[in-house]
């Protein structure tokens, strides 16, 4: 399973890099449109960027979790079975970033009839930008948000608390973490509009930050200091 989990999250970084190399210099020209050429393909085009983008960002931090999960079925569980089970866990959480990237993608077609993104996926608007950072700023010192967090950060709790048996359990269990996941996270996905969605430095920065949030011990105060540094931040971007 961790060479599993290596190997998606290095194709999908793989991935992004040829979307961000080719987006430089001057390819890509389905991605690269204006908000009037929204075809099917191109909104097909940019869920599958925001999906492939979820999975590198998201599934380090989420590793643990899985891990932990195949060595405690290992304990009673037949070695095809801990295979089948920990698959269904791993799908159902990825199951939930692709929803998030269905409204992730939503929300960047409507910010490009807004004129608020350019073709090359960055906001336009100091307003803006000035707005999700302040907002996920807010965010970091929000109850919900600690609450999420929590359950990121003590994955035998989880385990322990939410066991479902079975291979409807395995996919459930898999569907419920990836909504606490979101429920810590998604805010901080939309900074990538602040930075550029296929920026790949800020793309680097953004899934650091996570993995700092949920697997080291002072992750939590780190995320509560840098939401303060994301409000000044935004504060000046909404005063210019």
């Amino acid at each position: 399973m961790l060479a599993a989990i290596v190997g998606l999250v290095a194709v999908s970084w793989s991935y992004l890099w040829f979307m961000a190399r080719n987006m430089d210099s001057g390819g890509m020209s389905l991605i690269m449109t204006g908000p009037e050429d929204w075809t099917v393909p191109v909104a097909l085009a940019v869920f599958l960027m925001w999906a492939i983008m979820m999975v590198g960002m998201m599934l380090p931090s989420a590793a643990p979790m899985i891990l932990l999960y195949a060595a405690i079925l290992r304990q009673r569980e037949l070695p095809p079975s801990v295979l089948i089970y920990t698959w269904l866990f791993l799908l159902g959480y990825l199951v939930t970033w692709c929803l998030f990237s269905g409204a992730a993608t939503a929300l960047q077609w409507w910010l490009a009839g807004m004129k608020l993104v350019s073709p090359m996926m960055t906001g336009t608007s100091n307003m803006l930008n000035g707005i999700i950072l302040i907002a996920a700023g807010v965010y970091q010192w929000l109850p919900l948000k600690a609450a999420c967090l929590q359950h990121c950060r003590a994955p035998a709790n989880y385990l322990a608390d939410y066991k479902r048996p079975g291979v409807s359990g395995a996919f459930l269990m898999g569907l419920h973490h990836g909504a606490y996941c979101i429920g810590c996270c998604w805010i901080l996905m939309l900074l990538l509009f602040v930075g550029g969605v296929m920026n790949l430095l800020w793309i680097a920065v953004l899934a650091s930050f996570v993995l700092i949030e949920k697997l080291l011990p002072w992750g939590q105060k780190i995320g509560r200091i840098a939401g303060v540094i994301m409000v000044l931040a935004g504060a000046v971007l909404v005063a210019l």
